[in-house]
């Protein structure tokens, strides 16, 4: 017999109503007077099943290769990206994609509400089908991570912890051909002839976001940021952080401690 921890919280909100000028939907059709998020009682329906783990990495720390490998070798998993999720609404002009835009042209943030309803819109169908959801780029502070959890709970996260200098050096390595979007790198991918792209042979250009001032900036404000985050799992007991430098060494951990807690 399976148990798990389901999705559901005991709160009156828990029903998974998530409000926003236009939306008002139920996300999961557990009844929390039966279960709570710690449940465990058998299961009966497969999004009783369904899990959310949440992993966060500083910018260029790994991340998109970690999580690219967490998804081929755990297919229970649906890669659930709020930045793409976000574009791709605003691109289909879709209800919800209309009321972002409307804060972007605006050149307002947009809401928290509307973020998650963004995240659960899409995650419904894979959660009635049994599957787990793999959170990327939400929730990134701490009233975020408040917010969510009116609506849904974080069973684990997989916290990246790569030193700066080392994101400093990989991504200060970086140059770019701007015509094609081609990307090179002299530590691991170098262009046949020094600052020429391979192709064309045009000249190479550095972004100025990857220069190293402006990533140890970024790298600060993330941190700054996320601290509390962390924190805040880490006191609920669902933090597992990962050091090293190289994706490749580190990954073998993160899959080993997937399968001890049965992902």
């Amino acid at each position: 017999m399976l148990f798990t921890i389901s999705l559901c919280r005991t709160a009156p909100r828990s029903l998974g109503t998530v409000q926003s000028a236009t939306t008002s939907r139920r996300l999961f059709a557990v009844d929390a007077q039966q279960r709570s998020f710690m449940s465990t009682q058998p299961l009966e329906s497969p999004e009783e099943e369904s899990q959310m783990m949440l992993i966060l990495g500083k910018p260029g720390g790994g991340k998109g290769t970690i999580s690219g490998k967490i998804l081929k070798d755990f297919p229970r998993f649906h890669h659930v990206s709020t930045g793409d999720l976000l574009r791709q609404h605003v691109n289909e002009g879709t209800q919800l994609g209309k009321e972002a835009k409307s804060f972007m042209e605006s050149g307002k943030l947009v809401p928290d509400s509307l973020m998650i309803n963004l995240l659960m819109d899409d995650a419904k169908p894979h959660i009635e089908e049994g599957r787990s959801l793999l959170l990327d780029g939400f929730p990134r502070t701490l009233q975020q991570a408040q917010a969510l959890e009116e609506v849904a709970h974080i069973d684990t996260v997989v916290n990246l912890d790569i030193p700066t200098n080392t994101i400093v050096e990989r991504i200060a390595d970086r140059w770019i051909h701007p015509a094609s979007g081609r990307i090179y790198s002299y530590s691991y991918k170098p262009p046949k002839a020094v600052g020429k792209d391979d192709v064309t042979g045009e000249p190479l250009v550095q972004r100025d976001d990857d220069k190293p001032e402006s990533v140890r900036t970024r790298l600060a404000a993330y941190d700054k940021v996320t601290a509390p985050l962390v924190d805040w799992y880490r006191r609920k007991g669902l933090v597992q952080t990962f050091r090293g430098t190289e994706s490749d060494v580190i990954y073998p951990q993160v899959k080993a401690y997937l399968e001890e807690k049965n992902f």
